[in-house]
């Protein structure tokens, strides 16, 4: 039995078991779990707004359940939360801004309804960079959040305060959202597993939109257990979401073992180049190393389009986040300006306001993007490079079941290194947004530490609707390697 102090560190299919055998009630776990809240986020500070009575009440209802000895469906009772840009009927959903501070959402995203038809006690929702712009959880309105293993620097972003909530134990799993490495590259950060899928396999239906063509939600875990499991709970066809994808219902835990003899892992050199920094270089050479030693065959070999990733990401997201964006005038919901003389200076004062530094940039670079004049030269020349990235993607994976590269090419900076320089902290995106471009599923899992005792990600890339193949050869590395259990000592 373990302690009732001790529930917190659960798993989540730990705390599944113990459920199952009656040793644990799930109003135990959520108050454990509530109670860290009260010790640790004020150091942390990964929630916004906090659901304890919602939590608790939907724990008494699982305990009835289980008292009447009816089974439980995989991860009821299992206290989450959830990051505030995936909308919660009748909670404040705020995208860290000003401008939805005040906004509470008629209806539940199509990845709420799922976590509350499974009977998941939601513990509230969690910071990110506003509107899911910014690496480092620093863009948010109301707050920065810590990473747990060092207070003095960031969680990664912009599924900051998800990976943090994580890696502190201040819920058992999380959601977040990936447009460019938003789940990936806090969860390397923060040492925990991130998993972005296929474009399409979860529904954006009730996400608020930054780059609708990249945006896709995905689980925070402590294991890859959990995030098969989570996946189970999430992935599925929408109606209510064009992109969603009729695929057949998948059971993404069948497929975890330990054994990956034959596994083909192909690594782009230009992923352990100039710009990826030394400790993190050897934590992968090392995970490459071990994956030999497990029987897996490596082999490098060239991504030379890999390149122009970064420069194409940030023009089409910036452009789709124009788009999107126009929407927050001070008319229909939202913030309002004050004092202004007449419907346009409504909306100038509005916009100007309510948005932070960093949402207007890419606005205003967005807007650039698709202006006349400027359309061919930029937007419809990244959307080729869009095409080209993707076919790079396809020739690697007719010679490789994986793709091995850093989640990030360095290790959680301190609050305030990178805040001067955009470009600075677009670089920490490097690794990841090649990925969201040709919509392919990826997870970061924990791969060791730098010289600073801070957590290097390792990153498995995977073809569509590859997930079951990445989980496994993430499985095997977790099993071996011995990272998973580690956490910050808060």
């Amino acid at each position: 039995m373990v302690k009732q102090m001790e529930l917190y560190k659960l798993t989540a299919h730990e705390s599944m078991d113990l459920l199952a055998k009656k040793e644990v009630t799930s109003q135990e776990l959520t108050r454990a779990v509530i109670g860290r809240i009260e010790t640790v986020d004020k150091q942390v500070e990964s929630y916004i707004t906090n659901t304890f009575d919602y939590a608790m009440e939907t724990a008494k209802a699982v305990d009835e359940k289980i008292a009447k000895g009816e089974a439980l469906a995989p991860l009821e009772g299992v206290p989450m939360a959830i990051k505030d840009n995936i909308c919660t009927k009748d909670i404040t959903t705020t995208c860290a801004s000003k401008m939805l501070e005040n906004f509470v959402p008629p209806y539940d995203a199509f990845v709420a309804k799922r976590v509350k038809a499974a009977g998941a006690p939601m513990l509230g929702k969690l910071n990110m960079d506003e509107f899911a712009m910014g690496s480092s959880t620093e863009n948010s309105y109301f707050k920065k959040t810590k990473n747990p293993y060092d207070l003095t620097r960031v969680p990664g972003g912009s599924s900051g305060g998800s990976a943090a909530a994580v890696s502190a134990d201040l819920a058992m799993y999380t959601l977040g959202s990936d447009t460019g490495g938003s789940i990936r590259q806090p969860a390397s950060f923060c040492g925990v597993v991130g998993l972005k899928p296929t474009y399409g396999l979860v529904s954006r239906f009730g996400l608020v939109a930054f780059a609708s063509s990249l945006d896709q939600i995905g689980p925070l875990t402590k294991d890859v257990t959990d995030a098969a499991l989570v996946l189970n709970l999430i992935a599925g066809h929408d109606e209510m979401d064009s992109t969603s994808l009729n695929v057949p219902e998948t059971d993404y835990t069948a497929g975890l073992c330990e054994d990956v003899t034959g596994l083909r892992i192909g690594v782009p050199e230009e992923y352990l180049g100039e710009g990826i920094d030394e400790d993190v270089k050897k934590r992968i050479l090392e995970a490459i190393k071990l994956y030999e030693s497990l029987g897996a065959t490596v082999k490098y070999f060239k991504m030379s389009m890999s390149q122009y990733a970064l420069p194409a990401y940030y023009i089409i997201s910036s452009a789709e986040a124009s788009s999107n964006l126009a929407r927050y005038d001070g008319v229909k919901y939202g913030f309002r300006a004050e004092g202004f003389e007449d419907l346009l200076d409504m909306y100038k004062k509005t916009r100007s306001e309510g948005f932070g530094s960093e949402v207007k940039r890419r606005i205003m670079l967005g807007t650039y993007a698709l202006s006349s004049g400027y359309y061919d030269a930029y937007y419809k020349k990244a959307q080729q490079v869009r095409t080209i990235i993707k076919n790079d993607f396809d020739q690697a994976f007719a010679k490789y079941d994986v793709i091995l590269t850093p989640t990030s090419p360095i290790t959680s900076f301190k609050i305030g290194e990178k805040t001067t320089d955009p470009m600075q902290m677009y670089l920490a995106d490097i690794c990841t947004v090649s990925i969201n471009i040709a919509g392919l599923p990826a997870i970061s899992l924990p791969c060791g530490f730098d010289k600073n005792n801070l957590p290097v990600g390792l990153q498995l890339i995977g073809d569509s609707f590859a997930e079951k193949t990445i989980l496994k050869a993430a499985y095997a590395y977790e099993k071996y390697a011995g990272f998973s259990g580690v956490r910050p000592s808060l």
